[in-house]
């Protein structure tokens, strides 16, 4: 089968640019002297994560344990669930490392540690931790400095239940950065807090065994890891518009896309309809604060090549909103009704969310395979 044969909307992964991104970051953290922990949020297909996997440690991270579940009856053992740990959750855990997953769990406050330690002796085993920094401001995590960091630690170390296996800090902030030197400069933070703190428990007398840094920018960009164990990051197998937006990628880089029809015209408003809504593009609107307002996402034609500045402009339930990104003419005549159009996205993660498989294909036309992929929590 070939893409114009495929019903729409649907997900399309290009293998070949997807082989060239991982290859890319695999040698350039190999130039650098650390292993990667791929996060898998984004793909959610075994087919995705087995390429990801070649030449690395063998670890995964997920963000939920649906993940965790599906990836370790895949044969993944090492993982690491990298979003703080809800108490409700941790029967999960201690039924998956049961089995014989060895799940770590991440924790930034003293009532969490508590939880852990606690579950971990009611249930008769040793839950692993791993604190989480806060190197940026973003979101979650103990701020380096914050003596909450050797409390923590003492408890997931010293009391029955939990292990202390190092700390972890995710650069989120780095999809806000402006230029390549604020990305090189939030490594740089990213690092830094990182090992700061590891050395902060070590001079405390207590174990920090991993220390774990990483986004997909930061991760693309770095110059040094010195002192850090291992790196996390996974929207760079597939990138997307936010990720060009930065500079870390190209717009030829980006391996994801929906396939998409020309379902109809609005000639007088110069837009064309076509069958991909936010349904199947999502909501995320990631590119709106950068330099280039990609709207919900750059139309191409079904060969990926994007046309003239024509982006999706808006949306609506299924329903998406093709126009020229400064208001101006469109030929609609040039896009008769059932021409096959594909959107480049705003955020991976987002867009592959809406979707259960990916259509592979290799720079051409024909779908040479179907990769299932999954979703919930």
């Amino acid at each position: 089968m070939k893409l114009d044969e495929l019903a729409t909307p649907a997900l399309v992964l290009d293998r070949s640019r997807l082989e060239r991104n991982i290859a890319r970051m695999r040698e350039h953290l190999a130039r650098l002297g650390v292993g990667l922990r791929p996060h898998v949020k984004t793909a959610k297909s075994i087919d995705v994560v087995r390429l990801a996997l070649a030449g690395q440690p063998g670890g995964i991270t997920v963000s939920t344990l649906k993940e965790a579940e599906y990836f370790f009856a895949h044969g993944v053992r090492d993982i690491l669930y990298a979003v703080g740990i809800a108490p409700n959750k941790l029967d999960h855990v201690v039924a998956l490392r049961r089995q014989g997953a060895d799940v770590t769990v991440l924790v930034d406050n003293i009532a969490a540690a508590q939880a852990v330690a606690a579950r971990g002796r009611a249930r008769g085993m040793d839950l692993p931790a791993l604190i989480e920094i806060d190197s940026d401001g973003h979101r979650s995590g103990v701020r380096p400095g914050d003596d909450t960091l050797i409390r923590i630690g003492a408890i997931l170390d010293m009391e029955r239940g939990a292990t202390l296996r190092g700390v972890m800090t995710h650069a989120g902030g780095s999809y806000d950065c402006k230029s390549m030197g604020a990305i090189l400069a939030m490594a740089g933070q990213e690092r830094v807090a990182a090992v700061g703190c590891a050395e902060a428990l070590r001079r405390a007398g207590l174990p920090c065994p991993v220390v774990s840094v990483g986004s997909t920018p930061t991760a693309a960009c770095a110059d040094s890891f010195e002192g850090v164990t291992e790196v996390r990051a996974g929207v760079y197998m597939f990138f997307d518009l936010v990720m060009a937006g930065l500079g870390v990628c190209r717009i030829d880089d980006i391996a994801l896309s929906v396939l998409t029809t020309v379902i109809g015209h609005q000639p007088r408003k110069n837009r064309i309809i076509t069958d991909a809504g936010w349904m199947a593009l999502s909501r995320d609107r990631g590119t709106a604060k950068q330099w280039r307002d990609q709207g919900y996402g750059v139309v191409c034609d079904v060969h990926g090549v994007p046309l003239d500045d024509l982006i999706v402009s808006d949306t609506s339930q299924e329903h998406g909103i093709v126009a020229d990104r400064g208001g101006g003419a469109v030929d609609c005549a040039r896009f008769p009704v059932g021409t096959p159009l594909r959107i480049l996205p705003n955020h991976a993660c987002a867009t592959a969310a809406q979707h259960s498989r990916y259509h592979v294909v290799d720079g051409g036309l024909a779908v040479e395979a179907v990769w299932e992929r999954f979703g919930g929590w």
